[in-house]
């Protein structure tokens, strides 16, 4: 038997979501949480999830590409709206980013999840991964090494080796992932960060796709700290404003709660860990 962690993603997102993410936790399908503290609902959120922080890892999901952020960032968000996706990493693979407004970001956010929380989260990660981009990965460190967090939490590398990437669907995608973000764990390890070490979920999010026949590829080559994304949840009006994944949450929610999940780790002989739980291997 190996053990992995399933972490689902974007919680406080909209309520739906959260709604949806919280029925796994009371369900003990999930070993891990990311939310978001930039989302308009975070306080409520924060407490509906509160009674769970024994059960799961709780980290902060670092958003650079979402709404709006949590103080002025006049280069970055102009007009208090976050940058897509796309300017931003190109912004970063040139060098441009304004890294001193995303420190005190960064830093604001750490602050939002331990006003609600009482402490720092057990690990961060970030949406749609930014937080291992060049440039942003450093400063993060850089922060949380600043604020003693070293060896106190871990953080989430998107890559994975090659023989889990081929293995498994939208290896384009995460292809792409791990080589905007190689050199992460590295250089995290430097800083004293325990990471996971491997890392499976990606998704194209579309309406008809079978989650419950892509999910078992999500266990192939397994690392020794597997981790594997997920993004459920009940999908409503707030959510088809922000999100281009919308229907796709109904379907891995209803899988992940439904005995064909099970199954799913009876037959690959899984189970499911926290990542603050498991031994590092090196």
């Amino acid at each position: 038997m190996f053990r992995f962690a399933l972490c689902a993603d974007d919680y406080a997102i909209t309520p739906g979501v959260s709604r949806g993410i919280l029925e796994l936790l009371k369900a003990g399908r999930l070993t891990a949480v990311s939310v978001l503290v930039t989302a308009p609902e975070w306080a409520r959120a924060a407490s509906e999830l509160m009674p769970f922080t024994d059960a799961a890892d709780i980290g902060l999901h670092l958003n650079l590409t979402l709404g709006a952020p949590l103080g002025a960032m006049p280069a970055l968000a102009p007009g208090k709206r976050f940058p897509a996706l796309g300017r931003l990493v190109r912004a970063a693979l040139l060098g441009q980013l304004p890294l001193a407004e995303i420190a005190a970001e960064t830093a604001r956010q750490i602050d939002a999840f331990t006003q609600h929380f009482g402490r720092p989260p057990d690990y961060l990660d970030g949406h749609q991964h930014v937080h291992a981009l060049p440039g942003i990965r450093d400063v993060l460190l850089q922060t949380l090494a600043g604020r003693g967090l070293a060896g106190r939490l871990w953080l989430r590398d998107p890559g994975d080796r090659a023989q889990g990437i081929l293995g498994r669907p939208f290896r384009r995608k995460a292809a792409a992932v791990a080589a905007l973000t190689s050199g992460f764990a590295r250089r995290a390890a430097a800083r004293g960060f325990a990471v996971n070490e491997g890392f499976a979920g990606f998704s194209d999010f579309a309406p008809a796709r079978d989650y419950a026949a892509i999910f078992p590829s999500y266990l192939h080559s397994p690392g020794p700290r597997h981790l594997v994304m997920c993004h459920p949840g009940h999908s409503d009006e707030a959510l088809a404003r922000l999100d281009p994944a919308t229907s796709s949450r109904d379907a891995e929610l209803a899988f992940l709660m439904s005995p064909d999940f099970s199954q799913v780790l009876a037959t690959k002989r899984a189970g499911l860990m926290r990542i603050s739980e498991a031994p590092q291997s090196h």
